[in-house]
């Protein structure tokens, strides 16, 4: 696909590829502009509901227009039959690969990360737009120098091709009663057991990412998605401040608030929590600032089980689902 035209748009490298498709850097034929193209792979592209599910992603973040929401550009079939969407190049890197560099960001950083996260989903639940794959690969930090990005920065959340869109006349992806999508890593007990859904489940996989900024890991990790289905919709989280002493008693509360079984025990919107997050304390002296920022490898400790908190060594490799 190098050299082809996409619209005003011509691929010039490849930057990455998974199951689903390919992403290539491309460059505006007539103004100095780049572009990230996301092309479904060509057996991809003969599912109608792998291509529904790609337009559903560009329609539902043109429908947000948030400085925290990538900006898509356009979205067609090429020649070749190939769906294709053209979107926002950023530079930088996912809070997944941060994480796997450093393990943890600490509570302070990890508080300003969800703040803008919470702050952007925020916007795309007051326009119905549900996201269902929030998870760390999903949030990128963007860096202006090419160098990988500090969580200080600004932050876009990524791949909206799960959304479940509420705006009267526009569809979103539609699923089977008891059938599963999503990452389990970070997936609430209503979506586990393949319940409707509602913005309040976005509010639980936000304190699952947010949890594991703050401590290194995910809630529950396990080597099996079924273990992790199991652990969201019956065993209690562990605590914050269990695994990770340092964190505040507030961000402990409100994570564990966030990681309710019950959605009405949880806060009741994204903008109810990025006030917390915005409006906790923090430290006072630079030294302490990043109190819990792990570089990696971080100091040895016990393994726990297949469903507790902390993991020592790196982070953990999360099994995933398209659908169960």
């Amino acid at each position: 696909m190098v050299g082809e035209r996409f619209g005003a748009f011509k691929a010039v490298a490849r930057l990455g590829y998974g199951g689903m498709g390919e992403v290539f850097l491309a460059e505006h034929q007539r103004i100095d502009r780049r572009a990230a193209i996301k092309v479904l792979m060509p057996e991809r592209t003969r599912d109608a509901d792998a291509v529904r599910r790609l337009f559903v992603e560009a329609r539902a973040t043109s429908l947000i227009r948030h400085p925290g929401i990538v900006e898509i550009y356009d979205c067609d079939v090429h020649r070749n039959g190939r769906a294709y969407i053209v979107m926002e190049y950023l530079e930088g890197e996912n809070l997944g690969q941060r994480l796997d560099r450093v393990i943890a960001l600490g509570w302070v950083d990890g508080c300003r990360v969800g703040r803008r996260v919470a702050d952007a989903i925020g916007a795309a639940h007051d326009k119905g737009i549900i996201h269902r794959d929030l998870k760390p690969e999903n949030v990128f930090l963007v860096s202006s120098t090419g160098l990988p990005a500090p969580p200080e920065t600004e932050v876009k959340v990524l791949d909206f091709g799960l959304a479940k869109l509420l705006v009267e006349g526009v569809g979103g992806v539609a699923t089977a009663a008891g059938s599963v999508l999503g990452s389990p890593a970070y997936m609430s007990p209503e979506q586990c057991k393949g319940e409707p859904v509602d913005h309040r489940s976005d509010i639980y996989s936000l304190g699952c990412v947010l949890f594991e900024m703050v401590s290194g890991s995910p809630p529950f990790v396990g080597a099996r998605a079924r273990e992790l289905l199991a652990a969201h919709k019956l065993r209690p989280p562990p605590s914050l401040r269990a695994v990770t002493p340092h964190a505040p008693s507030w961000l402990a509360e409100l994570v564990a608030r966030m990681l309710a079984k019950d959605p009405a025990a949880r806060p009741q919107s994204m903008g109810e929590v990025a006030s917390a997050l915005g409006a906790g304390p923090e430290p006072d002296d630079a030294g302490s600032r990043d109190a819990g920022a792990t570089a990696a490898p971080p100091r040895p400790g016990p393994t726990p089980g297949p469903t507790s908190g902390q993991v020592a060594g790196r982070r953990p490799t999360a099994p995933t689902l398209q659908r169960l």
